[in-house]
Parts: C-alpha cells; sequence; structure tokens
C-alpha cells in the first residue's frame, strides 16, 4: 500500500513509533502545497488537517482515497459541511494531537456507518487497534484531558499548589500516567487552548472556558 503521510518532522516520528508501516510504500510531506493529485496513493494520513483545514479541498477531488484526517479542534460534519464531498465520504476523524499519536488505541470518528468496512480493512493492514467515537468537536479523550489541564492551570493560578505538586497529586491520586502539566507539554500549550476554546465554541459550555494563565501562555508559544 502506498501511502502519503502529511505532518511535521514531531507527529510523523511519533506515527513511525506506533508502527504498521512494514511492507508499506511510504512519502512524507510537511504540507500539500506541492501535491496536486493523490491518483497514485491508496491511503493519506494527514496528521496536522486540524491546522489546515485547506487540505479538504484537494482531498475532496479524490473522495476514492480514504483520508485519516486530525479532527480534534473541528468535527467531520462541519468539514463536510464547508467543502464538497458530493462524490461520498473519504475522511474519517482521528485524534492526532501530539502526544497521543503513538497511543496503542486511536480514537476515531465516522460519519456514517458505510465506512465502518474500509476503516475496518485499513486498521488490519496496519495492524492498529482503534475506537469509533462520536464526531464531535475535542472527540472524547482530548476533551477530558484538556479540560483536566485548564482546571489545573486554574489552581496554579489561584496558587492552591506548585505545578509539580498539581502534577504529583494527580499522578498519586488518579493513576494518571502523567500529571495535567506534563500532559500539557507533550500536547503542546497552544493546541490545548485551540482544543478548548473550539468546544466551548461549540458546546456554549463555560467549563471548557480556556483559563486566562492557559491563554497567556498559549500565545507566547512557539508550537506549531
Amino acid at each position: 500500500m502506498k501511502i502519503l503521510i502529511v505532518g511535521d518532522a514531531q507527529r510523523y516520528n511519533a506515527l513511525l513509533l506506533k508502527g504498521g508501516f512494514n511492507g508499506q510504500q511510504i512519502q512524507q510531506v510537511a504540507t500539500l502545497e506541492r501535491v496536486e493529485s493523490l491518483a497514485s496513493y491508496q491511503l493519506v494520513i494527514d496528521l496536522i488537517f486540524d491546522d489546515h483545514p485547506e487540505h479538504a479541498a484537494l482531498y475532496a477531488k479524490f473522495p476514492e482515497i480514504p483520508v485519516l484526517a486530525g479532527i480534534v479542534k473541528t468535527s467531520l460534519a462541519a468539514v463536510m459541511n464547508n467543502y464538497a464531498f458530493s462524490q461520498g465520504f473519504n475522511l474519517v476523524g482521528c485524534n492526532w494531537l501530539p502526544g497521543f499519536i503513538e497511543m496503542p488505541v486511536t480514537e476515531v470518528s465516522l460519519m456514517d456507518d458505510e465506512q465502518q468496512p474500509l476503516l475496518q480493512d485499513l486498521m488490519r493492514q496496519l495492524g492498529w487497534q482503534f475506537e469509533v467515537v462520536k464526531d464531535s468537536v475535542g472527540m472524547v479523550t482530548p476533551r477530558v484531558v484538556c479540560m483536566i489541564i485548564n482546571e489545573a492551570y486554574m489552581a496554579a493560578e489561584e496558587e492552591i499548589a506548585s505545578r509539580a505538586d498539581i502534577n504529583t497529586a494527580m499522578r498519586l491520586g488518579t493513576n494518571y500516567p502523567l500529571g495535567p502539566f506534563e500532559w500539557c507539554e507533550k500536547i503542546g500549550v497552544k493546541h490545548v487552548a485551540e482544543v478548548l476554546s473550539a468546544i466551548s465554541a461549540a458546546t456554549g459550555n463555560e467549563r471548557y472556558k480556556v483559563s486566562p494563565l492557559l491563554a497567556r501562555e498559549a500565545q507566547t508559544s512557539n508550537v506549531k
């Protein structure tokens, strides 16, 4: 299977750690700017779709080519409404946020149950475990983790505890593998803020409003 992988070096290397590419023919590009056709590929893995939704314009021209697209900051429904996917669905939403890519179970969303056989076949060829979740902004795991990070920032800003103590309390008290600030470092504070902002806009729920401290740090972050 010839696979086009779109993404920066960090996420590309994380995907390679996930495995599943033995015997596959891989081409990696940082962006789609110079890619004019997908006709020679059997699969596209777009790790940065959330930050480059304009990629959908090219994917819409090749509805027969499946795309595992990083869609956490928006939803498949929103993408389908914004672009001309009139000849069928080729997008599968995936949690490709940094820090989640190499996890053993890939969180995915679908627009239609008719995509299930294609998804199962792709995952079988790659040897990946997956879990289908509802098509919604933030999916499930990113939504929960980002909300915990946000609350940790609120606690730090109110000087309830130090960041180190908050990390330790979460690891020991809830048996989480990482504390909230450790999670934030893996994901990237800019991504965390953008996920929360997107969920807040989609749901109108105040609990996802980005804390002032997190927002300030996101503004000065160099994460792309």
